[in-house]
């Protein structure tokens, strides 16, 4: 009995009269809480990859994103070659005059695309995500092809044999067959075997969408933009997930894209002009694009290049992230321990008031359960009643748990009001995105300045 009093004398002894043991026990303590407050980050990290699993899963199942390559003009033409073979009979050389087919792609000169589009949450469990219906008229027109480049003469087209192209993501949300109107004729599409060779000119090496081809019938000589200019139109409707996009393939084109979702996001090699494309109602987005806006041609001889990286268009993904937030808040864990430490340090430095190691250790925990409050809370409401909801609680606790190791009312009320202001502090810097280093660097500076003048009358020599 007398040695354990002996020993809890000398611990006692030791933290009460050595400053810096008291901030060595402070310090590991801080280090330690650190073991928990990486698992919540990889918890947090967890319960995103999930999210991701399922939305992705959902998006799978209604139709991936929407992107629209066409209509392209493929004209099949005549190459001769000269084959010479040499004959031992005669001893001379023989010449041979080899014909072959080849393809050649043409862009409209005009490419006007009208997008309506209805989005729609859906949800499983817990999860939700954007998906949408959409119906897309295209219009526009092609001038007679232009071989001069190759010296191919009118003879060796064969105009009789030109079909249409369209490259698009996602037929699995066609809601409609894919036809092409001309004159008074309706000619589809159907899927065609992908070419390797169409796509030999490759602008983008990111090929994270792929792009099915469709072909159409072989147009008729009447509709073909051999004599005049060819008018065409097209109307489609399909279901997405995530994004719309269209490559600007017209010498001129005009895309409108409308839609009652209120958080556009514009994404791609392009912006809208309009300025008033955003309103209370949803958005209206305008997109002009010349020719001399983009650094490829109207014309192709070695198949059809991969423009993918020119695409442009809206992303419908629902913006509001409850796990990123949290992941931020998670961030500013050590900030919140360690400052929340150094207040009951200073309180217990100047009113020599005995606080141990497991009541530091108690008020931790219940620090790190403030995000496991919050992610779970998060999942089932919005991100403020959460961050309320955990707060509250946390500040509630320590206030409390305070009030019993401090032995009054005045320091629990002061920890009370400073761990508010605290976890409002941080909140407001995670709710900013331009001005979070800032606001943050000077909410940094005025806590370094309040900690420095509340020390500035302790006496570290007799401490």
């Amino acid at each position: 009995m007398e040695t354990n009093k002996d020993q809890k004398g000398k611990l006692s002894k030791w933290t009460k009269n050595s400053i810096t043991s008291r901030m060595l026990m402070v310090g590991i303590l801080i280090l330690i809480l650190m073991i928990p407050l990486s698992y919540i980050e990889m918890l947090i990290q967890e319960r995103m990859m999930r999210q991701q699993d399922v939305v992705g899963e959902i998006n799978q199942k209604w139709g991936d994103e929407v992107l629209i390559y066409g209509p392209i003009l493929k004209v099949p033409y005549k190459v001769f070659t000269t084959k010479s073979t040499y004959e031992d009979k005669t001893k001379t050389w023989l010449k041979e005059e080899i014909e072959s087919t080849k393809y050649a792609f043409f862009f409209p000169e005009k490419l006007d695309i009208i997008s309506i589009i209805n989005p729609e949450e859906k949800t499983r469990g817990i999860y939700k995500t954007a998906v949408y219906q959409s119906e897309i008229i295209i219009n526009g027109s092609f001038e007679k092809p232009d071989f001069s480049e190759k010296e191919i003469k009118d003879e060796h087209i064969l105009w009789d044999k030109i079909k249409l192209i369209v490259q698009t993501t996602n037929l699995k949300g066609a809601n409609s067959l894919f036809a092409i109107n001309i004159n008074k004729n309706s000619y589809p599409f159907s899927s065609s075997h992908f070419n390797d060779d169409y796509n030999t000119n490759n602008y983008n090496a990111q090929n994270d969408v792929s792009l099915n081809e469709l072909e159409s019938k072989t147009l008729q000589l009447i509709d073909v933009p051999k004599e005049k200019t060819t008018t065409f139109s097209m109307n489609i409707n399909m279901k997405g997930s995530k994004q719309i996009q269209f490559i600007p393939i017209g010498k001129e084109t005009d895309v409108n894209v409308k839609s009652d979702w209120k958080t556009a996001n514009f994404i791609g090699e392009y912006l809208p002009y309009n300025s008033d494309k955003i309103t209370e109602e949803g958005f209206n987005a305008k997109w002009k694009i010349l020719d001399i806006n983009r650094p490829y041609s109207q014309q192709f001889f070695k198949g059809i290049p991969n423009l993918k990286r020119f695409a442009f268009g809206v992303n419908f993904m629902i913006p509001v992230d409850e796990y990123q937030k949290s992941e931020r808040s998670a961030k500013y864990g050590f900030l919140v321990i360690g400052l929340t430490f150094l207040i009951f340090f200073l309180i217990q430095t100047m009113s020599k008031i005995q606080i141990h190691p497991f009541q530091y250790l108690m008020i931790g925990v219940a620090l790190t359960m403030f995000y496991t409050l919050l992610i779970s809370i998060s999942e089932h409401s919005s991100f403020l009643k959460a961050y309320l909801i955990a707060g509250f609680a946390v500040i509630s606790l320590i206030t409390l748990y305070s009030k019993s190791i401090l032995k009054n009312i005045k320091f629990p009320v002061f920890i009370g009001i400073s761990l508010t202001a605290l976890y409002t502090f941080i909140f407001v810097i995670i709710q900013l995105e331009n001005y979070a280093l800032l606001v943050g660097s000077i909410g940094l500076f005025a806590i370094l300045a309040g900690v420095m003048f509340a020390s500035r009358k302790i006496d570290w020599e007799n401490n």
